[in-house]
Formats: C-alpha cells, sequence, structure tokens
C-alpha cells in the first residue's frame, strides 16, 4: 500500500474537532423512480439533454437508496466521525408541493436511525440541487414563489426529523447553481442569461435565510449553517485591468451571497454595473431585508484557485480565466489547480468578513485517475492532495479561525452531475456495473490519521 505519512495528526486539530465525510442525495442514492418519488430537475437533464458525458443516468447511481446500512459502515469503518447527506425534495414531496410522500419521509428516518445507531454525527442538507421538477415546470428558482415552496419543504423536514437530528445545512453551494443552471446552462435545468439568473440569485439568497429562520423555530437546539464554495481570485498580472477583473469574479464567486447573509446586503461596488442591475430589480421586490439570517456556521467548499485577467470581449464580468494547463501548474484529473496556500487564504478571506462564528469546511476533495491494480487502488495524488490542505486548514486555524470541522468530499465514487461517472472523487471505489466497493488507499490512509 502507498503510503504517505503526514507530519500532523487529527490531534493537532483539538478533542473536539468534527472529521466526516459528504454525499448528496442526486450524486448517491438512485431509486429515481421508486417508492413515490418524484422527478428532479437533474433526473430529467440526465436523461433529455446531450450535456451528460457519456449519457450518464441518476437511475442507479450508486444505489445508496438499498445500500445505505453497507455504506454507513464503510463511513465507520474510515473512522469518520461525522456524515453530511441531502434530502432529496422530490422524494418527500413529489410535485414539491402540497402531498407528502411517507415512503420518502421514512426512508431518511431509516438513515437517521442507522446513522445514530453507529454513533455517527449527522449533518443534512435540505438544498443540494435536485429541484423538483414540477416546480421547474413553473420557472424553478426564477418563479418568486420558490421562497414559499422551499419553506414548504423545510417545514416537512423539520417537523420529521428535527427531534432526532441538530445540524442542518441549508443550501449547497447557492452561486453553483445559480449560475450553472440559471446563467450558463451547462447543469440542470439548462437555462441561460440574466432574465434568468437575477431572479434565481435574489430567491435562493431569500430561501437560504427563511430556510433558517424556520429551522430556528421548529427545530429546538438546532445548529444551522449554509454552504458556499469559494476559491482565491488570483490577478494574471498587477495591471489594474487584471487587478480589477479578478475583482469583479471575487464579487460574484466569494461575497454574492455571503454578504447578504450576513445582514451587509449585495456587495457594493461602483465599478461593476452588473451590481446595479441585481440592486435595481430587487427594490422592485418586498421583504430584501430579510435576506439575512444569524447562521451558527458557514460550511466553505474548497476545490482550487481561479487565475482572471481582463478580457472586454466577455460580457458584463470582462474577464475570463487564464487556465491552469497554460501556466503549467499541478492539476487534478478535472484540470483543477492543485494549490494549498489558496485554501488556506481562502479560509482567511471569510473568517475577515467578520460576524462568521465559525467555519466548517463542508467539502474537500480531489478527482484523480485511480490505478487499480490487484485489486489495490493506487491514489497517491488524492493522499498527497489531502495532506497539503490538511496542512494549510490547521495553519488557518493556528491563527486564530475558529474552524471547527472537516468533512472530506466524498465516500465514494459517485454521479459527478454535467461530468457523469467519469470523475472519481470517492476515498471507495465504485464498480458501477457490478455496485462492488472496494477501499482506495486513501480511504486507508484516512483511517491511519484519524486513529
Amino acid at each position: 500500500m502507498t503510503k504517505l505519512h503526514s507530519t500532523i495528526t487529527a490531534k493537532d486539530f483539538g478533542q473536539n474537532f468534527s472529521w466526516g465525510v459528504a454525499i448528496a442525495a442526486a450524486q448517491y442514492e438512485g431509486a429515481a423512480n421508486i417508492d413515490g418519488k418524484g422527478a428532479s430537475i437533474w433526473d430529467s437533464f440526465a436523461r433529455y439533454s446531450s450535456k451528460i458525458k457519456g449519457g450518464d443516468k441518476l437511475t442507479i447511481a450508486c444505489d445508496f437508496y438499498h445500500r445505505y446500512k453497507d455504506d454507513l459502515l464503510l463511513v465507520k469503518a474510515l473512522g469518520f466521525s461525522v456524515f453530511r447527506f441531502s434530502i432529496s425534495w422530490a422524494r418527500i414531496l413529489p410535485d414539491g408541493t402540497g402531498k407528502i410522500n411517507k415512503e420518502g419521509i421514512n426512508f431518511y428516518h431509516r438513515v437517521i436511525d442507522e446513522c445514530n445507531k453507529l454513533g455517527l454525527t449527522l449533518y443534512i442538507t435540505l438544498y443540494h440541487w435536485d429541484l423538483p421538477l414540477e416546480l421547474e415546470k413553473k420557472g424553478g428558482w426564477t418563479n418568486y414563489l420558490i421562497t414559499k415552496w422551499f419553506s414548504r419543504f423545510v417545514t416537512v423536514c423539520a417537523e420529521a426529523y428535527g427531534n432526532k437530528v441538530k445540524n442542518w445545512i441549508i443550501l449547497n453551494e447557492p452561486f453553483g447553481f445559480t449560475t450553472l443552471g440559471y446563467m450558463l446552462g451547462k447543469h440542470a435545468p439548462g437555462k441561460k442569461g440574466l432574465s434568468n439568473f437575477l431572479p434565481a440569485i435574489h430567491h435562493a439568497a431569500m430561501a437560504q435565510a427563511e430556510g433558517g429562520r424556520i429551522i430556528r423555530k421548529l427545530a429546538a437546539q438546532a445548529h444551522i449553517g449554509t454552504t458556499f464554495s469559494c476559491s482565491q481570485i488570483i490577478p494574471y498580472s498587477d495591471k489594474k485591468e487584471d487587478i480589477a477583473a479578478a475583482n469583479r469574479i471575487d464579487i460574484l464567486m466569494n461575497r454574492l451571497f455571503i454578504e447578504p447573509a450576513l445582514g451587509k446586503g449585495y456587495p457594493v461596488d461602483d465599478s461593476f454595473k452588473f451590481l446595479e442591475k441585481l440592486q435595481l430589480q430587487n427594490k422592485t421586490w418586498k421583504y430584501t431585508e430579510r435576506l439575512h439570517f444569524d447562521f451558527d456556521f458557514i460550511g466553505l467548499q474548497y476545490y482550487f484557485p481561479v487565475t482572471v485577467r481582463h478580457n472586454s470581449y466577455i460580457p458584463i464580468v470582462q474577464a475570463s480565466e487564464v487556465k491552469p494547463a497554460s501556466r503549467k501548474v499541478p492539476v487534478t484529473a478535472m484540470g483543477w489547480e492543485i494549490n494549498a496556500h489558496s485554501f488556506y487564504k481562502t479560509i482567511k478571506k471569510i473568517w475577515s468578513h467578520g460576524g462568521v462564528k465559525e467555519i466548517i469546511i463542508t467539502e474537500n476533495g480531489a478527482a484523480f485517475k485511480d490505478e487499480l491494480k490487484n485489486g489495490v487502488i493506487n491514489d497517491a495524488a488524492r493522499i498527497e492532495y489531502f495532506d497539503q490542505h490538511l496542512q494549510a486548514m490547521l495553519k488557518a486555524k493556528k491563527e486564530g479561525v475558529n474552524i471547527k470541522g472537516y468533512f472530506a468530499w466524498t465516500l465514494m465514487d459517485n454521479f459527478e452531475w454535467s461530468e457523469g461517472y467519469h470523475p472519481r472523487f470517492g476515498l471507495v471505489h465504485v464498480d458501477f456495473k457490478t455496485q462492488l466497493r472496494t477501499i482506495k488507499n486513501s480511504g486507508y490512509w484516512w483511517r491511519d490519521f484519524l486513529q
């Protein structure tokens, strides 16, 4: 077994530090159309669009719906104490609103009960991108009623599980699903343009805060957060045009949702006309002051930094990415730059906002081309990635950032959105033809690290 001896141990982070793995319903569960589950936008997108690599579907995925007991034993065997998973909105409310699906409610009761039996601490994500298709037919996140629909879903979940679950995450990466799904059209539901993007931003920001208020009211002693995928944005040069371009991308990727949540409203920048459009449009909506919620923690999800330069040909942002390949820096199998120092810088930036009580790294990980030989999966590059990023996190923690936990992405290889089953992020290898699970060397590395 390839083994990298880290210079740090889990004990360096303190006794009360939480170590976990994260998964998401759409990427893992399968059982896409059984036991009363309704279709989600990703079920439809995978079935009818041509934007999923290999034409992959979510029908079976990792079959977590049927194999959750064995998979939770894997979490325990690898030494983790926290299991983060999401609830499928369409499994609970097949039409998005209206009638509750009791089979769906009972499934998550079984998962929760099994976690409690195994001594695993639960973090439940309420929205991890799988909007019910029936709501998308009515406009999805572009419809002002989405906050009402989402509130109904959150209420049902809080009433069902609030006496069993303490830790709640409201939204997973709102910038990700609004940009990729409602501006660029690369993810479900495949919409494009500012006319979709602007209302989706506002409605997601509203839902984020309202969801927090509902959980606070209905779930006793709840520990409530929401997650943001953030990156250090690096100017390609010290030219003022490149610095300004980096600032615009930073506003979108790192500030657009956290600042409203912290009570600061949407970011303001005189040089970025896009923000004026957002603020002007939102003046016509009521309750914009309700964007604020006093979250107990902020979930930070980090994968890579972004280097940008000024590009006058790109509308609105006037910026384009300088790809890692052209800069000859280390990359993952996804072509994402590997840069642990940027992880450190990103943690420090989130903390510098003020008003953030604690940070939990709710996702961090990497896809690599794992080598399977004689039943052993050597993923030394992933081990090195984790070791570097844990060291960067420890540095930030020692400098006073209140980091309370780290959840690796992800337990097993799974459906990676528009990339299908091609990228492998897991600590456990999955043969998608047989559903056979094989622990990778990185999984064993985590087991030893956590001991």
